[in-house]
């Protein structure tokens, strides 16, 4: 081997099994490459500042865009006055309801299809107006400058009393939406058996995701052909909503997203602004850009709903439990965006129950429309079944770990039929995290500080989880070429959000090709040279990428055996592909190297086709987890000081442990801001208006907000039913029971059940204030 080859191939692997491609792949039983810590394949573009992302785009002659937005809750537009602004300096574009461009574009929320301009404007920042300038700050003064004629109406933005008959009607009809009714067993005879019945209601707030980029994006026209560079989870959602919204084919549009800075669920799909760039851009024929202002993301791209939720349930002495009943509600913002969906799931499904019940209502305020925020619905069912369960196991005197142990379920009781699931890893995050964590001493530990006269009370706390998909599925395609030198390009059109996705793609295709990864290139998201895939979030991408990354990789070694049986004149059947080496099996020492296959030097490159596979008929693959917190509470300031965190989590194969650790530790500070500092607060008196619309006054935790030290333990569980990697998803269930973790740390230490998030320094001294008071 010369020093050349040694820089592609790796040394030492097993012979493998030539793969048949009739039927799955042979599971990993060991891997050289995948599992360990790689660091980034794009780290050095990442941290030295020469990663493009959209918001860095600079095109020739680029003109900038900005939006007017209503500034109330609820008005009519009874006209608009754009004269003032046509005259300002370095004006060259403005759209209204008014305008041609405008008028035949629709729009859609969910199901709903509405005008790009809507005369009846249902949210604070709804869209109203869209200029183009030359410079940012031009296009910013022109929208002030366009006067609009506003017929201010009543507002209804607390949800909770949006049902009442005096409520203002958002949408001119009733505030329900809808109400989602699930129900198995029979739920009084489940409370009749019961030896505890508790009741309670608990409240989350309002999140918003405020990723570190805003959303935007440049615009680009070439005769009938748009290109679009946005800020996006995934290029091919862009393409298809422009390409609607436009009535153009999807061939003339093309959508670019090399780099992105977060989404959390945000970004999935395009916004109105992207619409209008598009517009502004044929109209002015420059390209124009047009990035939202910090405040802007905070009114109009999604947030995660504020719920209330009522639980009622059963449990037996022995920690069996015999009945859950569950309402929720909560809102859905200005225009249907599932405000309840999926809020039930963990009722339904987490713990083993026979009789079960849930409603759900979703509801329509005068506030920016949902988006899809890291686990849809999860964290807020945590944060309430959670602390139910710690509550019934003090009351029949159980370990919460214990009584969690003895009603898990193999097999998901919400769905039809109830299928089993491929792999339950949920015994073991509870078992081997308790014993990380030292969950028995640590009781013992924190009884005796707690018991000497001090104002600092320490606490621990348990939440687990499952998360509803994390199984990926079809779907998509993969592209992989090998060149005759031996290196190796990966073309797929999935985005990196910044979990690493390609990092950990090229030690999948690198695993099955036995090449070094250094030597893999990756294609960045681009739907006019990329593969089709669909929007990188839900934890769907590794188990939905690895398995067609590694499909691609077996259909170009079974490209390249070919190539070698007619080299060495043997039955392909009889090859076997070896490192840099394709060997017969009856001779080791006929045999080729792969930079040598004459058809490859000839051709210069080949390459491999993958595809998603269908997941398993009758099971389920859902990805589970436990936390474990501790804390420090001081009661003189309520002040709370989150001292460790371990998050246990059973995803199936760790692809990279140090993608999967960074998981783990952001999904487990984005938990503790729903727990205990975010909260999207309206006027609900006066204005009906956003009242804290920046990072001051919207308190994401900071460096002093997050736990002094966190631990992540993969629970790895051997699941080839899921996928041909044994991946399941991971960026979800990672902040699913956070929140409620702290929740029960909190009652530990304080003696207080917190209901309502968050939980801030002057709730929990209201909260003592009112303790001591008896």
């Amino acid at each position: 081997m010369t020093t050349k080859d040694k820089i592609y191939y790796r040394e030492g692997l097993p012979v493998p099994e030539t793969p048949d491609p009739e039927n799955s792949p042979e599971f990993w039983r060991q891997t050289d490459v995948v599992g360990k810590p790689l660091p980034r394949v794009d780290a050095y573009e990442r941290v030295s500042g020469t990663a493009v992302y959209p918001s860095d785009i600079l095109l020739p002659n680029m003109i900038y865009g900005a939006m007017l937005r209503s500034p109330h809750p609820n008005a009519k537009v009874k006209g608009i006055d754009t004269s003032a602004a046509e005259k300002m300096d370095g004006v060259r574009a403005i759209i209204t309801g008014q305008s041609a461009e405008a008028k035949n574009v629709k729009w859609k929320y969910r199901d709903q299809q509405v005008p790009l301009f809507a005369s009846h404007c249902r949210f604070e920042g709804e869209a109203v107006a869209a200029v183009a300038a030359d410079t940012r700050y031009q296009a910013a003064d022109a929208a002030r400058a366009i006067k609009v004629d506003y017929e201010i109406l009543d507002f209804a933005v607390d949800y909770e009393h949006a049902l009442d008959a005096s409520a203002a009607k958002v949408g001119g009809k009733g505030n329900l939406l809808n109400e989602e009714r699930y129900g198995r067993g029979d739920l009084d005879k489940g409370f009749a058996e019961a030896d505890v019945v508790l009741e309670e209601t608990y409240r989350t707030p309002c999140e918003l995701h405020t990723p570190m980029e805003p959303h935007g994006c440049v615009a680009n026209w070439e005769r009938d052909r748009l290109t679009v560079w946005e800020s996006s989870q995934g290029v091919y959602a862009v393409q298809s909503r422009i390409a609607e919204a436009l009535d153009l084919p999807l061939s003339k549009v093309r959508a670019v997203g090399h780099y992105m800075g977060g989404g959390f669920g945000s970004k999935l799909w395009p916004g109105k602004y992207t619409v209008l760039c598009c517009l502004l851009a044929k109209k002015t024929a420059r390209p124009v850009k047009m990035m939202l202002s910090r405040e802007e993301t905070y009114l109009c791209v999604g947030n995660r709903p504020a719920s209330t939720m009522r639980i009622k349930a059963g449990v037996k002495k022995d920690g069996t439990l015999t009945a859950l009943e569950f309402d929720c509600s909560g809102p859905s913002g200005a225009y249907p965006a599932g405000g309840v969906q999926l809020v039930d799931w963990l009722v339904r499904d987490l713990y083993r129950c026979a009789n079960v019940r849930t409603s759900s209502k979703d509801i329509l305020i005068n506030a920016g429309p949902a988006r899809p925020f890291r686990a849809p619905g999860h964290p807020q069912g945590a944060w309430a079944l959670e602390q139910m369960v710690d509550a019934l196991a003090e009351k029949i005197d159980m370990d919460p770990v214990a009584l969690r142990l003895k009603n898990i379920p193999l097999e998901s009781q919400a769905r039809e039929g109830a299928p089993p699931y491929t792999t339950t890893g949920l015994r073991q995050c509870l078992e081997r995290g308790a014993e990380q964590f030292d969950w028995r001493e640590s009781i013992k530990r924190i009884n005796g500080h707690n018991g000497r006269d001090n104002h600092l009370k320490r606490g621990i706390g348990v939440g687990a989880c499952l998360w509803i998909a994390g199984d990926g599925g079809p779907p998509s395609t993969v592209i992989i070429k090998l060149y005759k030198d031996g290196s190796v390009n990966l073309n797929m059109g999935a985005s990196d959000i910044g979990t690493g996705t390609k990092t950990v793609m090229a030690q999948v295709a690198a695993e099955e090709l036995g090449v070094h990864p250094s030597v893999i290139q990756i294609e960045h998201a681009d739907t006019a040279t990329t593969q089709f895939a669909t929007p990188s979030g839900g934890s769907k991408t590794v188990p939905t990428e690895a398995p067609t990354v590694r499909n691609a990789a077996i259909s170009l070694k079974q490209a390249l055996i070919t190539m070698a049986a007619e080299d060495l004149k043997v039955d392909r059947d009889e090859l076997n592909y070896i490192g840099d080496e394709i060997v017969w099996s009856g001779d080791d020492s006929k045999k080729i190297r792969i930079t040598e296959l004459s058809t490859l030097q000839k051709r210069g490159e080949v390459i491999g086709v993958g595809y998603r596979g269908p997941n398993p008929e009758d099971k389920v693959v859902n990805p589970f987890a436990a936390q474990f917190c501790e804390l420090e509470v001081n009661t003189l300031s309520g002040e709370i000081r989150i001292l460790r965190f371990l998050g246990a989590h059973d995803s199936g194969r760790v692809l990279n442990r140090l993608t999967f650790d960074n998981q783990v530790y952001g999904g487990i500070v984005m938990g503790v801001g729903l727990g205990l500092t975010e909260n999207r607060q309206l006027d609900e008196n006066q204005t009906g208006k956003l009242c804290n619309r920046n990072w001051h006054d919207y308190k994401l935790p900071t460096a002093l907000d997050v736990p002094l030290v966190m631990s992540s333990l993969p629970i790895e569980l051997d699941d080839p039913e899921s996928n041909n990697t044994g991946a399941k998803g991971l960026g979800e269930p990672v902040t699913i029971p956070t929140a409620a973790a702290i929740a029960n740390a909190l009652y530990m230490a304080t003696g207080v059940r917190f209901t309502r998030a968050p939980v801030t320094p002057m709730a929990v001294i209201r909260e003592l204030s009112k303790k001591e008071k008896g």
